[in-house]
């Protein structure tokens, strides 16, 4: 008889922003003369950059030819982008991380879900309070956890890092020692940012312990700030203990385009093993490769108009983010993040839950943001707004709230 992967049954109703997405079209078709200003999702609207639709355009043409027609890419990706992403971002950061340590993927998404099949169902997870689902939901569905704790609003078997205000949203060395530890900075949901002083810390614990840290980067490109690292690998030792994933949604505008990478150096190993031949095992049998066209519109990102553009991108979507910020403070409320991220994280007003709050907003302003419950426990009391939108619908949105 065929059985069915029970893990699966843990975890506790749809994803996040599936739930999300259900509440608004409901409140939508029930109200279909109001206009909703959609601040929770982080999907970029800005159109893709000049340089990147050259690229396509050029690329698309080259496949209609039969001696410059691309078929499967190889496994780690085209050596092209690869170099491009090596030398741009790591090597002129000072990070020794070589073109071949780098495998291009549709997504830090996807990776961040992949990468935990190279290690044991027997490995301790760590992640930050509240979180990314991603992180915690595919170690559930791998068997790596307990079952869901309703008391809690967590996982059994998980170690749970609160990120609270007092500490500045960043979680603090656990008690318990892990063996896997999800990291990611500038943080989704809360905005906040690490130190290289402080993330170096996180680094020699992991050497120390044998733990390895999947560091999450998606964010590196809206870092305002000097001190901040863009990479782990700005940290000493990091090559020994630390994977990194990236990607080109954010930084690029390729939500709908599809494109990432993740960093696994040659000296990362564990039991004897190189984790770098594990993940090219697991990605050459499972992946097909990102399209030619694609990876050539990821290496026009590298190109001189590309990067002069991008910036331009990076700002805009910043200056939304400012301007949430200075709004929502102006109106009263406690707020954080928006000054390395694209998300304002806010507690909710007059002891609202995260959910309760979101129904608020969506009833009486019109506006859809993320409930901070949806991150985890210690996200509840608190709300997610993105600066992804036009500027128009963010001060629109800004406005609604302010009239509350």
């Amino acid at each position: 008889m065929v059985t069915i992967n029970k893990n699966y049954l843990k975890l506790p109703g749809s994803y996040l922003f599936s739930t999300i997405a259900k509440k608004v079209a409901d409140y939508q078709a029930a109200h279909p003369e109001e206009k909703i200003v959609r601040l929770g999702i982080g999907d970029v609207t800005q159109p893709l950059a000049p340089a990147i639709i050259d690229a396509l355009h050029k690329a698309v043409d080259e496949m209609a030819h039969a001696e410059t027609f691309h078929g499967y890419a190889p496994d780690l990706g085209y050596e092209f982008l690869r170099s491009a992403i090596a030398k741009n971002d790591y090597q002129d950061r000072g990070c020794r991380i070589e073109a071949d340590e780098i495998f291009v993927s549709d997504g830090a998404k996807s990776d961040s879900g992949n990468i935990q099949e190279i290690f044991g169902t027997d490995n301790k997870v760590a992640v930050c309070d509240p979180v990314y689902p991603v992180y915690v939901d595919t170690n559930v569905m791998a068997g790596r956890t307990g079952e869901y704790n309703k008391e809690r609003e967590n996982f059994d078997g998980v170690i749970y890092m609160p990120c609270l205000e007092e500490n500045g949203f960043l979680p603090e060395l656990p008690k318990e020692t892990p063996d896997l530890i999800y990291l990611c900075f500038p943080n989704n949901p809360s905005g906040a940012a690490i130190t290289k002083e402080k993330l170096q810390e996180w680094v020699d614990y992991a050497n120390k312990t044998g733990a390895v840290i999947i560091y999450d980067a998606a964010y590196e490109a809206y870092i305002t700030e000097e001190g901040v690292p863009h990479s782990i690998y700005e940290c000493e030792g990091a090559r020994t203990c630390a994977i990194e994933l990236r990607s080109f949604s954010k930084n690029a505008g390729f939500t709908g385009v599809r494109l990432g990478f993740a960093v696994v150096p040659k000296e990362l190993e564990r039991e004897g093993v190189s984790l770098h031949s594990l993940w090219a095992r697991r990605h050459g049998t499972k992946f097909n490769g990102a399209p030619y066209i694609v990876q050539r519109a990821g290496e026009a990102v590298y190109s001189p108009e590309g990067k002069a553009q991008l910036k331009e991108q990076v700002a805009y979507y910043m200056r939304n983010a400012h301007y949430i910020y200075n709004g929502l403070k102006d109106a009263g409320y406690s707020v954080s993040g928006g000054v390395n991220a694209p998300y304002i994280w806010l507690k909710t007003p007059k002891g609202m839950t995260s959910w309760e709050f979101f129904d608020y907003l969506l009833e009486t302003a019109h506006v859809v943001g993320t409930p901070g419950s949806g991150f985890g426990a210690h996200g509840e009391g608190y709300f997610r707004l993105t600066a992804f939108g036009t500027f128009e619908n963010t001060q629109e949105a800004i406005r609604r709230i302010q009239a509350l």
